[in-house]
């Protein structure tokens, strides 16, 4: 494939650590299947600048990418340390290896308008020596430490 695709646009923001790169590529009305992520560009630009300030030194690899139709794969390899806080915890200076596989819809002029990924999660959080959390952004509920156990 020689023509660039919203996966090499994401991993491009990822690696320059450009919120604001989603103008390019993500559209007002995005709808994100992410549990961590809202719908809607602003979301996406928000979420990704909380990325950044918890993980500043992150690396990504686009491993393959994929079009089939109005749909762009790519599986993605992120390689970061947690220097700061994130989803209401604070930095553990662990580096992380995190994977995904990201399908995007795209409309014609080649802004992605949905969003589905899967991730690496229980193996991420575990790297950080945390548990998953048991609540999704803007619920009350905070991450709890592997070595804290299940005593309350």
């Amino acid at each position: 494939m020689s023509h660039p695709t919203v996966a090499h646009a994401f991993a491009a923001l990822m690696n320059g650590h450009d919120p604001d790169a989603v103008d390019g590529f993500v559209a007002e009305d995005y709808v994100n299947h992410n549990p961590y992520v809202e719908d809607g560009r602003e979301a996406n630009r928000a979420f990704w600048g909380r990325w950044f300030a918890a993980f500043p030194d992150t690396r990504v690899t686009l491993e393959d990418v994929m079009v089939d139709g109005d749909r762009v794969a790519g599986r993605f390899t992120y390689r970061a340390t947690h220097l700061g806080s994130l989803l209401g915890e604070e930095p553990t200076g662990r580096p992380v290896e995190m994977r995904s596989l990201d399908i995007w819809r795209v409309r014609g002029d080649g802004m992605a308008v949905e969003h589905w990924d899967e991730l690496n999660t229980v193996e991420f959080f575990t790297q950080l020596g945390l548990s998953a959390p048991m609540s999704m952004p803007g619920e009350p509920a905070g991450l709890r430490s592997r070595e804290e156990g299940d005593a309350a």
